[in-house]
């Protein structure tokens, strides 16, 4: 069976990307914003892995990410956070909440996919 992986942005174009290079290997769901994505993991849609934009409508990444590291049935699940900033602050800021990893747009497709393959193979 194939691994899930839930991708979290307010971009169209991010989302239908990466929806096209990981659904080769993957199921691929997304969600436009944080509080979307919540929702969808509280009705219980457990992905293997998330990513996770940062600047995103209603909730953003780093409430979301707060919200799954707290939570006894979330935390466990590996989030890679995607962003515009290239900070060392930003990338700090991520870790420390919990992220597993963090990545600068704009990326290469295939150097997510390999991080993602190192998170849950």
């Amino acid at each position: 069976m194939k691994k899930t992986i839930l991708i979290i942005d307010d971009e169209l174009s991010i989302r239908m990307l990466l929806e096209n290079f990981l659904g080769r290997s993957y199921e691929v769901t997304t969600s436009n914003d944080g509080m979307e994505a919540l929702k969808s993991l509280e009705e219980g849609n457990m992905p293997d892995l998330i990513v996770a934009d940062i600047q995103m409508p209603n909730m953003d990444g780093y409430e979301l990410l707060q919200k799954i590291k707290e939570s006894g049935f979330f935390k466990h699940i590996p989030i890679i956070m995607l962003s515009g900033i290239e900070s060392s602050v930003e990338r700090v800021k991520c870790l420390k909440l919990g992220a597993n990893d963090y990545i600068v747009k704009p990326f290469n497709p295939e150097e997510l996919a390999i991080r993602i393959e190192n998170l849950i193979l």
